[in-house]
């Protein structure tokens, strides 16, 4: 045999001709072992070994031919994913362009929202928002935040942008416009509540700087800047994420933002353009944190709506609703479900009131106005034909539903049949009034329903900020608005989605962010911080008159009286001393000897000439009350000194 046929013949598998049926056979349990094999059959069977081993390596698996044009188109597509997923490529790397960011509210805490965007020679401020006070700031309404670097940059200021109509972005406007004016850039429900404002503040006039925009245009503002509000879905009208153009890049800013699928009113989030600017290169993203421990997809406005009809088809008498005035969809669904069950609707609230009538009047909302009903005529009507819509969801002393609670609105008592209907989810911090509402509802006998299927956040979970991440594709990345364990996890969801953890910042009120295609870094900081507001009057209370109000609640107030004959420098009548929240009242009177005999025993050594610095003196008298106090009550009370020198 040659070689050739050799190799052939070794190459060659061996295939057995007839099927060995014996693999497919079941054994038989009652077949008996045959014990009449012979040595040689074993050993023969024990050569064949060998064989088998050598028809398994023939029977093994070749590699499949790798097609080489396949790999190319590969490694193409490959090398396509990092051109579109990398936005290093979409940025030009060589402009030496930047722009700065400074939030001066909206970080570490919720509401407030206020940011400049600078370049060398203009700036703009992105939404100029309130937020609410702690229980510890007494007689504080609202807090709007500090203007003081917005003084020292007035000049460059070209425009205010509005994102949405919330308080916690417009609610500071009038404070800032009574002292500072610029054009407003806004859509129009958001400026019409902003008109409302001025109005109340009696700064009419300052309405000539609305400037209404159409989403889906670019608008040039001033030189620096280009501005396009594009279309959001949040938990009230009209909302817009925006892109921000200058000549360093874009800049994102989603604004407030869930995804909501099925808005109420059809018009749902604008993904195409913010997928636009991630295709065409995004130089940094601004993105909502308040939502970013929510692991479950935020639900759709339309899905309260079946969950108010199974309330209201099951409502015996009145039904009482209270959500957020400005949740006009929420409001509006309400009232659906309320004429469908053969009630007219009673709206109580000033906010309620005034955001149900524009949106009325601006046709984002559509109601025969034969629907409605004032207070005063729904003690004459039948229970089962009443919808009360009201404000008052969050406890707040002053609303609607509160002093409903308490016996003390003029036309509304809360009856046992009543039904009342909390649409809103608790603002941190207000637990504890909505506590003590709910608790005079029930005490006069209402039903309570505030399930959880009632009402659905304006804010996006996980899964919304991820894909806003990945339409938005940015370089650069901020979390904004939220408490610093909100923008914190939303840093780790933007490394999820492939931002390095060196292009996020994680901010502070203050803190001036510069950016510049090649990099991001803070640069200093700025003067920032709250400004107190009486609601009652809106003016401004000072600093000075919180932190004594403080006191006075934590430590109490002492009060000094000592007349002093200016002739011999001696005590006229022995010093009054009157203490207010330091002991209780059959304490007061041996508390306050003790401090007047160590204040006599001052007096009497007084030294020649101490007199004549009157003020002196009283720092004097308050240092002996306060070392007094302390050592025997361990605090700090406002002490007023009065010395009189006659």
């Amino acid at each position: 045999m040659s070689e050739e046929n050799k190799g052939r013949s070794e190459s060659k598998p061996q295939v057995d001709s007839k099927p060995n049926t014996n693999n497919n056979r079941k054994p038989n349990p009652n077949r008996k072992p045959n014990h009449n094999k012979q040595n040689g059959e074993k050993g023969a069977s024990t050569g064949n070994k060998p064989n088998k081993n050598k028809n398994r390596n023939r029977h093994r698996r070749q590699p499949t031919p790798v097609d080489e044009n396949l790999k190319t188109f590969v490694q193409k597509n490959q090398d396509g994913h990092k051109q579109r997923l990398n936005p290093h490529y979409k940025l030009d790397l060589n402009s030496s362009s930047k722009i700065r960011i400074t939030p001066l509210g909206g970080l570490g805490e919720i509401g407030g929202n206020i940011a400049v965007f600078e370049t060398e020679k203009e700036a703009i401020l992105v939404d100029v928002g309130m937020s609410f006070p702690d229980e510890d700031m007494h007689g504080v309404d609202i807090l709007v935040p500090d203007f003081t670097y917005l003084r020292e940059i007035r000049n460059k200021i070209v425009g205010v942008i509005i994102t949405h109509a919330h308080e916690d972005h417009i609610g500071a406007m009038p404070y800032l416009y009574k002292e500072m004016q610029f054009p407003i850039y806004a859509t129009p429900l958001p400026l019409a509540m902003i008109g409302n404002k001025f109005d109340e503040h009696h700064i009419k006039e300052h309405r000539r700087y609305f400037n209404p925009v159409e989403k889906r245009k670019i608008y040039k503002i001033g030189n620096d800047f280009e501005v396009e509000w594009m279309h959001m879905t949040h938990s009230i009208l009209d909302s817009s994420s925006l892109a921000i153009t200058t000549d360093a890049g874009t800049v994102i800013h989603t604004g407030d933002f869930k995804i909501d699928h099925t808005p109420v009113d059809g018009y749902t989030a604008d993904l195409h353009r913010l997928a636009y600017y991630g295709e065409k290169g995004v130089l940094c993203l601004l993105s909502d944190s308040t939502n970013s421990y929510n692991t479950v997809p935020t639900p759709s406005e339309l899905s309260v709506g079946p969950a108010l009809e199974r309330v209201f088809a099951k409502a015996e008498g009145r039904i009482l609703l209270s959500t957020f005035s400005s949740n006009i969809h929420r409001v509006q669904q309400a009232i659906q479900y309320g004429i469908k069950h053969g009630r007219k609707v009673c709206v109580i609230g000033r906010s309620m009131e005034r955001n149900i009538e524009i949106a009325m009047q601006y046709d984002y909302v559509r109601f025969s106005k034969n629907i409605f009903v004032d207070a005063d005529e729904v003690s004459h009507m039948n229970d089962k034909e009443v919808l009360i819509v009201t404000t008052g969801s969050q406890g707040e002393p002053n609303s609607a539903l509160f002093r409903m609670s308490i016996g003390e609105h003029r036309h509304i008592k809360i009856k046992p049949t009543d039904l009342i209907v909390l649409s809103s989810r608790a603002i941190p911090g207000n637990e504890g009034s909505i506590s003590g509402m709910l608790n005079h509802l029930q005490r006069a006998g209402a039903k309570v329903s505030h399930d959880k299927d009632i009402h659905a956040s304006g804010h996006a979970s996980i899964e919304e900020q991820k894909l806003m991440l990945r339409l938005v594709n940015p370089k650069f990345f901020l979390p904004v608005h939220g408490e610093y364990n909100h923008v914190m996890k939303h840093k780790e969801t933007g490394m999820m989605c492939g931002v390095p953890e060196r292009n996020i910042l994680l901010m502070t009120d203050g803190e001036q962010i510069e950016i510049a295609p090649k990099y991001m870094r803070k640069v200093k900081t700025v003067k920032t911080g709250k400004t107190y507001i009486d609601n009652q009057n809106n003016h401004q209370i000072e600093d000075d008159i919180v932190l004594d109000r403080q006191k006075l609640a934590s430590d109490g107030i002492v009060m000094i009286v000592a007349q002093i004959d200016s002739k011999h420098s001696k005590m006229i009548a022995k010093p009054r001393v009157t203490t207010f929240g330091i002991v209780a009242d059959k304490q007061d009177k041996y508390f306050a000897k003790e401090m007047e005999d160590i204040l006599e025993n001052f007096l009497i050594h007084l030294k020649d000439g101490m007199i004549e610095n009157t003020r002196a003196l009283e720092n004097d008298l308050r240092q002996i009350v306060r070392k007094h106090i302390y050592r025997k009550m361990k605090k700090y009370p406002l002490i007023v000194p009065n010395v009189f020198v006659q």
